[in-house]
């Protein structure tokens, strides 16, 4: 039997990452994909492997992404193996873009996508408190912030802009099984 590919997007902010490393505690069955991103590994954030851009392209050559994009001046990549562990009956959960989802969603016909969001005031306070980009920069990100996934996907909403237990229990009722 598959197991669940599951998808995780939303703006900047919204909380993927945390709602990720609850999942993880309360899920260790889950596999979480550790993304592949052409940034230092020290930049911190999400548990990811920072690679060079000519190393990126290499392992892309090499066929080593499921799948991969550009996003805001960075390469990222799905590595096939953790991909693939769905194929097995393992449940495996990645943190994705928006900016993906149309190749993700030819690729992987039954994808499911958990679609994290959090009111404009939240995302704001969370990324001030960041410290990695100005105000101003911050508002024009919040701006053009947008929520549309192809409509051929399976999307559950979790809102997560209030207490953090609040947002961990939504996100993982949302990683239960939904009947095709």
């Amino acid at each position: 039997m598959m197991g669940q590919l599951i998808a995780v997007v939303g703006p900047s902010g919204a909380g993927k990452d945390t709602l990720i490393d609850a999942a993880r505690t309360a899920r260790p069955d889950l596999l979480i994909v550790r993304r592949v991103i052409t940034r230092p590994t020290e930049a911190g954030g999400e548990d990811f492997e920072g690679i060079t851009e000519a190393e990126f392209t290499t392992r892309k050559t090499r066929g080593e992404f499921a799948l991969d994009w550009r996003a805001h001046g960075l390469r990222y990549g799905l590595p096939a193996l953790q991909i693939a562990e769905h194929l097995a009956g393992r449940d495996v959960l990645f943190n994705g873009s928006r900016y993906a989802l149309d190749a993700a969603a030819t690729l992987f016909p039954h994808l499911r996508v958990i679609r994290v969001s959090a009111p404009s005031a939240v995302l704001r306070d969370r990324l001030l408190a960041r410290g990695r980009e100005t105000a101003e920069e911050i508002d024009a990100r919040i701006a053009r912030a947008s929520y549309d996934v192809p409509a051929a996907l399976r999307v559950t909403d979790v809102v997560n802009g209030g207490p953090l237990s609040e947002g961990v229990a939504r996100f993982l009722a949302a990683l239960q099984p939904v009947n095709a």
